[in-house]
């Protein structure tokens, strides 16, 4: 059951999974199978505490820039994980979205990409977004071309209602692991008034007691979204067009 300490939406950087695998002397893409694991884990520790929305930065459209071997091993993980993970999800009540520019992607991961969210768009347990081949700037940019398109004026409202993740609350709570303090490109439109949480954890490291750690320090945190102290129960949370 969740309270006004608990966030609606949770939003994930899912960095250290290199690090990680470097740390023991393994390949990196070891370090990208365990953040999967580390994926499962989170989701169904955020079901648990009542989080409806989650949302992760699984491959950006800057990452295309890494060594050709461990994008083809991420391609086929990815790949493997739709398979392998959507029977289950489906029965858990997960509602898969991904977010990103598809253009481009191989035809079997998109064809991954279009069964899951098929085989989940009825669940309304948790939404889980997943941001792949996604980048902020490019959100902003493909909703003001979409804004244009349609002849519409370009205000706020108008390009929030374009956005990627228009179709869910704005992130309450922004979450990055591994140590680093930035967003590196993420939400950049949609995390205008979250809360932020870095964790020194890597990736495949966090465990549902670091979760309640952002989770505590988010609910101590008093969200005022440019009022002063005394108006926030008179705030409306930003939205998206739902």
């Amino acid at each position: 059951m969740t309270n006004k300490s608990t966030p609606h939406h949770v939003a994930i950087v899912m960095d250290g999974n290199g690090r990680w695998a470097s740390r023991r002397f393994l390949p990196r893409i070891a370090g990208h199978k365990q953040g999967v694991d580390a994926l499962k884990r989170c989701a169904r520790a955020c079901d648990a505490r009542g989080i409806k929305v989650l949302t992760v930065f699984a491959f950006s459209s800057e990452n295309w820039q890494r060594p050709q071997e461990e994008v083809s091993g991420l391609m086929d993980l990815f790949a493997l994980a739709l398979g392998r993970e959507v029977p289950q999800l489906k029965a858990d009540g997960v509602q898969l979205r991904f977010i990103g520019e598809r253009q481009g992607l191989s035809s079997r991961v998109l064809k991954g990409i279009e069964l899951a969210e098929s085989a989940t768009a009825a669940n309304q347990q948790l939404v889980l977004n997943v941001c792949f081949n996604y980048g902020g700037r490019w959100d902003i940019v493909q909703a003001a071309a979409r804004v244009a398109a349609q002849g519409l004026a370009m205000t706020e409202q108008s390009l929030s209602q374009m956005m990627a993740l228009a179709h869910v609350p704005d992130p309450d709570l922004v979450i990055r692991t591994g140590g680093e303090q930035r967003i590196s490109n993420f939400l950049l439109w949609q995390s205008a008034y979250s809360e932020f949480f870095f964790s020194d954890k890597l990736w495949p490291d966090f465990d549902e007691a670091e979760l309640d750690l952002a989770i505590q320090t988010y609910g101590q945190r008093d969200r005022r979204f440019g009022k002063v102290s005394g108006q926030r129960d008179a705030v409306s949370l930003p939205t998206g067009s739902n």
